[in-house]
């Protein structure tokens, strides 16, 4: 019997070349049409896409960097340079070219001193960076040596850099500081301000900003206009090729009406004494000279100061972080009687000859409180001229109750008090011109005739900035000319120095011109006369000088006690103030002293108006 389940069929030959044909066909197809889409992809991106995709090529073989301009310098007066840049070697660590950044910081550390503060400020302005790709300062101010350990080592640190960079330095450190200010790093504030004033652009490349001062107020100015730089670099990120430049416009350089010999000598006046000098140009209220002691070092905070040393800035009972000369607000004590007495002449109620006797006490009708004199045994028959001369403070608690609260405050106003001055620093206060609803308005109370008693002899309530002080002496110098007080003086451009024109505000205007002059005198008596507060200080000048003295109390004195400095804390004890012109009869300088807690401001304050004075005639002899 056959087995048929064993038995081979025979193969069709024909069907498997069939079978075999179509299947080399469908491949065929199959690989013309692959081919065609390869074709017409590679056409696209070699031909249709090419130039966006060369784009993209040269967009990672070429980068465009800013290019910061170079900060406009600033002048003093006279030429001599006050703030600078200066070139030195910086650290610096680009974030997205670190693959891990603790290990670099380690390395880093073995190579040169990197102390906790320094990474740690580093670790947080790498946290706040948006642009991973900007370089973020790790140390600055590098020694040589450092320098050259960094580059040795190169080759192994990669996304750290040695860069050559510009940093602003302030050759009279502490003279200058609260003038000119200094510019420090660019922090998140003024990362979004720049963004929402749209400015951000320029400060591409730029590491720091005007913080205070000059330095801030003419941000805009000193700052310039950044420039771009495009380059082809390699495949770690660096330059190896200038391809093209746009170059930097340089901010302009400033001139400003300080005499930084001026400011020395300021400064040697007050020695260690707490308080403030302003000079002006009596022509135009350029400021000569305006200095706040303590002050300190603005260098420190160009490159970053240490928590330390803010710390001990911001600790430091003496505040010398607050510049004394626009932002102290003191009592004007004496400084404004001649202010005073203008308005008693001006409203009618006093003449050249009115007079009032003065026993050493003031008291309002059927009131027992005794307002005192500042001599105890008080000064007599008191006229115009002698209030002044002696300042007599009886005589101007009489005219205050006599002029009222009202006409005072609305007078005062006119001479700048209780506004600001207008000088080109934003560090300044208005300080407080009271009045009836100023004091409603703080204190919920009404206003009484205690209050404008005080207020006749420069306390109670008024408060006045020095600044505020020199430009009030100013315009009465000036008999009712109100020009802002101003630190620039010119700009520097291309072609040539631009002067900055003053500025003037409404002038303060009164009936009888010979008023200016009767208290103009009354004020030359101040140094003149033997009997005047401030002669002891002006004896044996070459020049004629007018001024008034000012004695500030800074706590009071209750009416059965003596002042006695001795017992009272040193920091409770009266300022000093003095204000004052010259010449007499063409003022060409204004001079306002105030020194806190020593006392007398015929003693104390008016020899360092006395000190600037002299400075300024021995070196400006055009003046006589």
């Amino acid at each position: 019997m056959l087995n048929w389940r064993r038995r081979v069929a025979i193969r069709d030959h024909l069907a498997e070349a069939n079978l075999f044909a179509r299947r080399v066909i469908v491949a065929l197809a199959m690989v013309v049409v692959l081919g065609t889409i390869l074709a017409l992809n590679m056409r696209g991106l070699q031909v249709d896409k090419h130039q966006d995709y060369q784009t993209r090529a040269d967009g990672n073989r070429i980068k465009v960097l800013p290019i910061a301009p170079n900060r406009g310098l600033i002048y003093d007066r006279f030429g001599r340079i006050l703030a600078e840049n200066t070139s030195f070697y910086s650290l610096e660590i680009i974030p997205e070219q670190v693959a891990d950044m603790d290990e670099l910081l380690a390395e880093l550390t073995e190579l040169i001193p990197l102390d906790a503060d320094l990474i740690e400020d580093f670790s947080k302005n790498a946290r706040q960076q948006r642009r991973k790709f900007k370089p973020v300062v790790l140390k600055s101010r590098l020694s040589e040596e450092e320098a050259a350990i960094i580059a040795v080592n190169q080759h192994r640190l990669h996304g750290a850099y040695i860069e050559a960079r510009l940093k602003r330095h302030y050759p009279y450190g502490e003279l200058t500081t609260h003038a000119i200010g200094y510019v420090a790093k660019i922090n998140q504030k003024d990362a979004n301000k720049l963004e929402m004033e749209e400015k951000s652009a320029n400060y591409q490349g730029t590491d720091d900003i005007g913080k205070l001062g000059i330095e801030k107020y003419y941000e805009d100015i000193l700052h310039g206009q950044v420039g771009y730089q495009e380059v082809e670099v390699n495949n770690r990120g660096r330059p190896i090729r200038t391809l093209s430049e746009q170059p930097p416009t340089p901010g302009q350089d400033l001139v400003l009406s300080l005499d930084i010999e001026m400011q020395k000598v300021a400064k040697q006046a007050l020695g260690e004494r707490r308080g403030a000098v302003v000079v002006l140009d009596a022509k135009d209220n350029g400021i000569l000279s305006i200095y706040s002691n303590p002050s300190y070092d603005p260098n420190l905070f160009v490159h970053g100061i240490s928590s330390k040393n803010y710390k001990a800035l911001l600790s430091n009972k003496d505040r010398p972080l607050i510049n004394r000369a626009t932002q102290g607000r003191y009592p004007p004590a004496s400084t404004i009687k001649p202010h005073i007495g203008l308005l008693g002449l001006e409203s009618g109620l006093i003449t050249t000859k009115t007079r009032i006797w003065d026993p050493g006490y003031y008291q309002i009708k059927d009131i027992e409180h005794k307002y005192r004199d500042w001599k105890a045994w008080g000064h007599g028959w008191v006229d115009i001229y002698k209030a002044i001369e002696e300042s007599c403070d009886v005589y101007y608690y009489d005219l205050a109750v006599r002029l009222g609260m009202d006409s005072i405050s609305e007078f005062m106003s006119q001479f700048g008090f209780g506004d600001l001055t207008g000088i080109d620093i934003h560090e300044e206060t208005s300080a407080t011109m009271p009045s009836r609803d100023w004091k409603y308005g703080r204190f919920r109370q009404p206003w009484y005739a205690g209050d404008t008693i005080s207020i006749g002899i420069g306390q109670g309530y008024w408060t006045a900035t020095p600044i505020q002080l020199a430009l009030a002496t100013s315009i009465l110098a000036n008999q009712g000319t109100h020009y802002e007080p101003k630190l620039l003086k010119t700009t520097k451009t291309q072609t040539g120095e631009l002067p900055v024109p003053a500025i003037d505000r409404k002038p303060v205007e009164i009936k009888s011109q010979r008023n200016w002059q009767i208290i103009k005198t009354a004020m030359e008596g101040v140094v003149v006369k033997p009997t005047g507060s401030g002669h002891a200080a002006y004896r044996d000048i070459s020049y004629k000088a007018a001024g008034k003295t000012g004695t500030a109390q800074v706590i009071s004195i209750a009416q059965d006690q003596e002042y006695d400095a001795d017992e009272i804390d040193e920091r409770h004890r009266d300022n000093a103030l003095f204000v004052g012109f010259a010449p007499v009869d063409d003022p060409q300088v204004v001079v306002a002293v105030i020194i806190e807690n020593v006392g007398g401001g015929g003693k104390n304050a008016a020899p360092v108006a006395r000190t600037m004075m002299d400075y300024y005639f021995a070196h400006y002899p055009e003046s006589f």
